[in-house]
């Protein structure tokens, strides 16, 4: 799970740090920082990526000084560039929102041996502060998480974030479901997909003039049982099954798209037991083209009455499914860790149900493996195997299948039949079953949920335990 590891900002902590301004980028102080306080190592050659809150002012450099244990530089270790003594100058460029550097492990660690590198960030040359952790350690040893037990923070009952979790490390990525739009595929593939935690659905137009002014069209609006189940991704998560076409090279048969932006979280806490995930303001109408730019996608983009648009350039980067993209910033954001970095998403999702056909229909609560970066997963009930039997000889491979929802909201349900005999609001854990996932790196876990809510009976914590399956 940690091939090509790359070590990411999180969301969370910029979010807190950076100013709600897009056109105060340039004088905010930025932050800076590690998100992760130790990962494990496999390649040779490890790029280790810093990312900025904000575009850089001006180029410069990061200082970072290292701590090593058990192993020499040079001997055991090196860096490009170069370090000096036991400090590493890092450069990065104006406008620049990441930096990196490339970490050579020229030895390996025998079992039951400690080896390990502690970086830390000690200044920069531009203005910036140093938020969360600023040291990481980079181990030698590749060894999976046992286990643990973990409470994915959502955000309560408006679910603001979405929670990126490996369970080989135990570490767990947030972001803000607005903080991105759409994702670009990093693959061979071009295709994009829509952020369907926040009910976006997308239309294709008949015009290729992306200045061309366009309306509304409220029918394109995700409500529960509203909507149109081919304006929306295939929720399966396959590339093919994306509302958008596959970008051609003939650009006369890329259309403009009309974008709805879908909901915010809602802002007030809903009713005890009830949920606020999708009931925010509306987000919004974006006129969208996108177009092939060598290896890379470019997209075209204004408002819907507007005349003029924006244009940017979206470079794949093959260690992650997608890089992503967001109207807010006019620019691209980090969002998922890198492919074989994480395992299951904690997240809200436009799904589809069927009411005499299939319509689209929001879920909170919701969990999707890492399909795309060769993740599967499967439910195993507690009437077949109780869930700390459960062995590696108990694995049935064929219950793998390519669908994203093979957890989904399968381990919870939402109400309860009151006194009336009326449905009420409540969240009810599923007791009786358990999950089987399989990892990039062909690690098998059994996971099991052990709450959603908490005391007081507000939706939006969910707890979970996993156990390295042998």
């Amino acid at each position: 799970m940690k091939n090509n590891l790359i070590l990411f900002l999180s969301a969370m902590a910029i979010a807190l740090t950076s100013c709600s301004d897009d056109d105060s980028s340039k004088t905010a102080t930025n932050a800076i920082a590690f998100s992760v306080a130790s990962a494990n190592l496999t390649d040779t050659n490890t790029p280790v990526q810093i990312l900025f809150s904000e575009p850089t002012s001006a180029a410069g450099t990061l200082t970072l000084s290292y701590t090593a244990t058990g192993v020499t530089y040079g001997t055991d270790f090196s860096t490009n560039p170069e370090a000096t003594g036991n400090v590493l100058s890092v450069a990065f460029e104006a406008d620049a929102t990441s930096t990196s550097f490339i970490f050579t492990k020229l030895t390996e660690a025998m079992e039951g041996e400690v080896k390990n590198v502690t970086f830390k960030i000690d200044a920069s040359s531009i203005n910036a502060q140093l938020s969360g952790n600023n040291t990481t350690q980079l181990n030698f040893n590749e060894t999976a998480s046992l286990g643990s037990a973990l409470a994915p923070a959502v955000g309560g009952p408006n679910q603001e974030n979405q929670v990126y979790v490996d369970l080989s490390s135990g570490m767990m990525t947030s972001v803000p479901r607005v903080s991105w739009d759409l994702g670009f595929h990093a693959g061979a593939e071009f295709r994009v997909a829509l952020n369907t935690s926040v009910k976006m659905s997308v239309k294709e137009l008949e015009t290729t003039d992306i200045d061309a002014v366009q309306a509304t069209d409220e029918t394109m609006l995700i409500n529960q049982g509203q909507g149109f189940v081919n304006q929306i991704d295939a929720p399966e998560g396959l590339l093919d099954g994306m509302a958008i076409k596959a970008i051609s090279d003939d650009n006369a048969s890329n259309k403009v798209y009309l974008l709805n932006l879908g909901s915010n979280p809602a802002l007030a806490s809903p009713a005890t037991g009830a949920e606020g995930s999708a009931s925010g303001t509306h987000r919004g109408w974006k006129k969208i083209r996108i177009m092939k730019e060598g290896n890379d996608y470019k997209i075209q983009y204004a408002d819907i009455d507007a005349t003029t648009h924006q244009e940017l350039i979206i470079t794949k980067n093959a260690a992650y499914n997608f890089t992503f993209f967001s109207f807010t910033t006019n620019n691209t954001v980090q969002v998922e860790p890198q492919k074989n970095q994480w395992d299951i998403n904690f997240t809200t999702f436009t799904n589809v149900v069927n009411f005499g056909s299939l319509v689209p229909y929001h879920y909170s609560d919701f969990v999707v493996s890492n399909l795309k970066g060769n993740v599967k997963a499967y439910q195993v009930l507690t009437s077949e195997f109780t869930y700390d039997a459960f062995s590696i000889a108990n694995v049935n491979a064929s219950k793998f299948t390519d669908d994203q929802r093979n957890i989904g909201s399968n381990w919870r349900s939402t109400s309860v039949t009151g006194s009336d005999g009326i449905p009420v609001s409540q969240f009810v854990l599923k007791t009786d079953r358990f999950y089987v996932i399989k990892d990039a790196a062909g690690n098998h876990y059994k996971l099991k949920f052990t709450g959603g809510a908490n005391e007081a009976g507000e939706r939006g914590y969910p707890k979970f335990q996993y156990t390295l399956i042998k």
